[in-house]
Parts: C-alpha cells; structure tokens; sequence
C-alpha cells in the first residue's frame, strides 16, 4: 500500500496535536511527496527527544503503509539534538521537520517494533 504524501502527513500530525492541546509547529518544509519526516520534542525541561524515520526492516512485508518512526536521540540535550537535525539536514535536505513542545513528552507517533 502506498504511504501518505509527506505534506498531507505533516498537516494531520500538527492537527492531531491541537486537538490533544499539544504546540506543534512544522519547523522546516521538505519534499511534498516524499520527504522524509522528522520530530523533535521540547520537553520544556531542558530535554529533548528526536524521532525518525524507521529503517524499512523494521516493517512487515503486509505492511498497511503507515509511517512508523524509532527514537533518535531521547532525553538528550537540545543543543545535541539541533547538531543531530543539522547532520540529517546536510545528508538529505528534503527532510521535514515537526517540533512539538511538551512537558510529558507526547508526540503521537506510531513507533517500529523489532519484528
């Protein structure tokens, strides 16, 4: 099955975070279509996390098309985080990213599970 377009993705991933009453913004615009996708959460408390993309091994071969994503960087500091995102921006500059700031560290994500 094929996945959703990164920017209808990215708009549904913002709006599901008004909804719970989580900030969200997209921080940067990447490739419509497909860009990769990654997440950065404030944690307001001087931690951050960051999510991306999981690695195609991680899915099922019946896979249903959702994106899944895995723990980058968790609890780090957020300058580390920034020299991550920084990194992942030089090696693909279509990448999109979401930044949610949240004290309990909620993203919404669906995350890949060793199979």
């Amino acid at each position: 099955m094929a996945r959703l377009r990164s920017d209808f993705w990215v708009a549904a991933h913002l709006r599901r975070c008004a909804v719970e009453g989580v900030s969200a913004v997209q921080r940067r615009r990447g490739a419509p279509e497909a860009g990769a996708i990654f997440v950065k959460v404030d944690r307001l408390d001087g931690r951050a996390d960051l999510y991306g993309p999981a690695p195609q091994a991680l899915f099922d071969a019946d896979d249903d098309g959702t994106r899944r994503f895995e723990a980058l960087m968790q609890e780090a500091l957020p300058p580390d985080v920034e020299a991550r995102i920084v990194k992942e921006m030089r090696f693909d500059p279509d990448l999109w990213i979401v930044e949610i700031d949240d004290r309990e560290g909620r993203h919404f994500l669906d995350l890949a599970t060793e199979r």
